[in-house]
């Protein structure tokens, strides 16, 4: 179940003890007195203490520098002496696992502290002194015995992580909204029915975890926290969701076990950049088109619901890796064929989709049929649903069309684009400023005879939309054209999306190539996500390099490449690439210069070896290259990427892991399933990353 719990950094894992171990018992042994005046000891104590200890001073390095980080965790403890003030240089303070019922009011005095972990203790209530620590910032008092937050939590100013999860907490203080720091606010396990108005003034949180709770509904301004990023609602009483406007970077959201009976369209169209949407065990009955305007939806779970029908477009989202909708009344698509997985679901929804709307007189040319690709969102929206045959209105072809002004706004003067490719041809002419106010185009005027949208040619024109159907083949319209020369004028409906969005997505459209004059229009716009995942490319289009200054991310996968040019070198503000299921064999060694690069993706290739360009990155932190037939691994390189904390080297071939891998502390996730080596075993490797990096320690040559 996904959960935010058990991501605080002092949290350490549990160890499996023998049944006949007894557990530690509480302990009314105070801690030895010296610990509080290790700071203040004369020359005769610390001489003394290093003759017992046998020890050199110039080996003794608690006499050379203060003492900033105290761990006390797991020792039983039942109290903690007043003392603790004299260790005024403290900045982190671990007290887990113990059995405190109480905080002394002398821990107010530390005010250098920045880090508090008191979970797993018997605590119902913190010293009021506490709430004055001026640079506090982590606050851990998870697993206790709170039925209340005290308002004065509102006073810790510079809190940036809050976990008061597992405890029996009924509500929070109105003040808590001054906690403007605030990036994890973390509630897990409570008995929270509500949450209060100004939780929203929280701007800057991006992670919220509210699951196993009493709640009905979420905050009604929730589109104020923009920068949300995980939201956990799971297991409340919750009967909707929110439109969630105005929280486009969220990428997580966790519903399930709750009573919701439908999907919100607004919401698909509010979040373009949600990967993870987990609505299992609730009451929904049916799945909405505008589902597949959740472009970067990577896993859709609505697992044990009422779904009777399964939306064709569905297929056209270009990065889903996993649909889970078991337990469902489902009769449009066999039982046999959901048993057999995502990939089968997917497929059977995408040639229904082509079938149905051949039938219906439509083309399969680019095997874009009714498909719809993400980033649509209001007008846009409603202007392809009727593509769809599982669509609540049936398709109606379009009227002609009447005659039209050509539009005085700003996009009146967007220079005419040449294409060489008639299938790139902008399909709509450009529309008077009232469209953006949502007025129909029967009320738009007629045109001048001398206009420069006369109705003379009547022609059926093949889509570039970024945000729809690549080659959608559209309604048919009238203008004035060269169509000898593909010559059209810029679609403003488009470029009011590119300048919106600031992405261009165009997938699952069996794409070999994208003319130049589409990245000199997104460039124009300051378009800084490109996603050309799931086409045919064989290379990164030359176009790109018009973007070299703007791209951001920039998203490949699911391709043909077999080569990255050397161009790639000149983006220099890239931040994420994303290279996988591709045919690559290496990089170009000028990759070694991106040194925006965070997060780079090359799973599923034929890479043999890490490529040598990617050991010079000094900014990567997170490496995936699994699926590949890497034989070794390059110990010595790695420690050159001192930012790097996940490595993902899942399913290779890599025979011997050497154990001075364990001493790169950077690392923080390692993944080395699926590889024919024989140390660490299996069992080891389930464990995960610390007991991996431990096993491996242990085994460096001393």
């Amino acid at each position: 179940m996904a959960s935010s719990e058990s991501e605080d950094p002092d949290d350490e894992l549990e160890l499996e003890l023998d049944e006949d171990e007894p557990a530690p018992q509480p302990s009314d042994e105070a801690l030895p007195q010296r610990l509080y005046d290790i700071n203040e000891a004369d020359a005769d104590s610390k001489a003394a203490t290093l003759e017992q200890l046998c020890i050199k001073e110039e080996d003794a390095w608690w006499n050379q520098v203060p003492l900033t980080n105290l761990d006390l965790s797991s020792n039983a403890l039942t109290k903690l002496s007043p003392k603790i003030e004299n260790l005024q240089s403290l900045t982190v303070l671990i007290l887990h696992d113990n059995a405190l019922a109480a905080l002394p009011p002398e821990i107010g005095k530390l005010e250098k502290l920045m880090r508090l972990n008191v979970s797993r203790n018997k605590l119902s209530d913190l010293p009021r002194e506490l709430y004055s620590l001026p640079e506090l910032r982590h606050l851990n008092i998870s697993y206790n015995q709170f039925n209340e937050l005290n308002p004065d939590i509102s006073d810790l100013h510079m809190l940036e992580f809050l976990d008061a999860g597992h405890n029996n907490i009924q509500s929070l203080p109105g003040g808590i909204g001054f906690l403007v720091r605030l990036t994890a606010l973390l509630l897990p396990h409570n008995h929270i029915k509500d949450l209060p108005p100004d939780l929203v003034n929280m701007r800057s949180l991006q992670r919220v975890d509210l699951m196993q709770n009493d709640l009905t509904c979420l905050p009604e301004d929730m589109g104020l926290l923009r920068k949300l990023q995980f939201l956990y609602i799971q297991h409340n009483d919750i009967l909707e969701l929110s439109d969630f406007e105005g929280n486009e970077a969220l990428t997580e959201l966790h519903a399930s076990n709750n009573y919701i009976e439908n999907i919100p369209i607004r919401m698909c169209e509010n979040l373009p950049h949600l990967k993870v949407l987990d609505l299992r065990d609730n009451k929904i009955t049916e799945l909405p088109d505008e589902l597949c305007l959740l472009r970067n939806l990577n896993r859709l779970d609505v697992s044990n619901n009422s779904i009777d029908t399964l939306p064709v477009s569905l297929s056209s989202l270009a990065h889903l890796i996993s649909l889970q909708v078991e337990g469902n009344p489902i009769k449009t698509v066999r039982r046999d064929i959901i048993q057999c997985g995502t990939t089968r679901i997917l497929k059977t929804l995408q040639e229904r989709s082509l079938a149905k709307t051949k039938e219906e007189g439509g083309t399969t040319d680019g095997a874009a049929g009714a498909r719809l690709s993400g980033g649509q969102s209001g007008a846009a929206a409603s202007d392809t649903t009727a593509n769809y045959p599982d669509s609540s209105s049936s398709y109606q072809p379009a009227p002609e069309q009447p005659q039209h002004f050509p539009c005085q706004c700003q996009y009146q003067g967007q220079p005419q684009m040449q294409m060489e490719d008639p299938r790139f041809c902008v399909y709509e002419q450009p529309r008077s400023c009232a469209q953006y106010q949502s007025v129909d185009y029967e009320q738009e005027q007629s045109v001048d005879p001398a206009g420069h949208f006369m109705p003379q040619q009547q022609q059926e024109f093949a889509t570039f939309n970024g945000f729809g159907g690549m080659f959608q083949h559209q309604q048919q319209l009238f203008y004035s054209q060269n169509v000898s020369n593909n010559q059209c004028a810029v679609c403003p409906r488009w470029v009011y999306k590119l300048r919106h969005t600031r992405t261009l997505a165009v997938n699952l459209e069996e794409l070999t190539d994208v003319p130049d004059e589409v990245f000199q229009l997104a460039q124009a716009e300051g378009v800084h996500v490109v996603d050309f995942a799931r086409n045919n490319l064989r290379t990164l289009p030359k176009g790109l390099q018009h973007m070299q200054q703007l791209v951001t991310e920039l998203v490949l996968a699911h391709n043909l490449i077999a080569q990255v040019p050397q161009f790639i070198s000149q983006f220099t503000r890239i931040s994420l690439l994303n290279l996988s299921n591709n045919l690559l064999t290496d990089l170009p060694k000028e990759f070694g210069v991106l040194n925006t690069l965070r997060e780079l993706n090359i799973a599923n290739n034929r890479f043999a070896f890490i490529p040598s360009g990617l050991y010079e990155l000094q900014g990567l932190e997170i490496l995936i290259a699994s699926d590949n037939h890497i034989k070794e691994l390059n110990v010595s390189g790695l420690k050159c990427m001192p930012r790097l904390s996940t490595l993902d080297l899942r399913n290779n071939d890599i025979d011997f892991i050497p154990p001075i891998l364990g001493t790169l502390t950077n690392i923080t996730h390692l993944e080395l399933v699926g590889n024919p080596f024989r140390q660490p075993r299996h069992q080891i490797l389930m464990k995960g990353t610390d007991s991996i990096m431990s096993y491996l320690r242990d085994r460096v040559p001393r």
